[in-house]
């Protein structure tokens, strides 16, 4: 898969994720895709500062990244 076939499906996966998100006051932004393999991310809203983001990160987030794009290996919060 192709970096600009990678950045289209994380965004398709984000799309997918974000009615959740914003549901509890947040949302999500792409910040990065490195070696076409790690996906920082940066939470908004009532995520930031929140004790739970990371659990939110690896079973919402990076679970819904890797259905669309298995070869992702890691979703990494950039904090603001």
């Amino acid at each position: 898969m192709k970096s600009v076939e990678i950045k289209e499906k994380v965004l398709l996966a984000l799309y997918e994720i974000r009615p959740f998100l914003a549901a509890y006051g947040g949302d999500i932004s792409l910040v990065s895709i490195a070696d076409d393999r790690f996906v920082s991310v940066q939470l908004h809203g009532a995520f930031v500062g929140c004790s739970v983001n990371q659990m939110t990160l690896k079973l919402g987030v990076e679970m819904t990244i890797k259905k669309y794009v298995p070869q992702i290996e890691q979703v990494i919060n950039k904090e603001a």
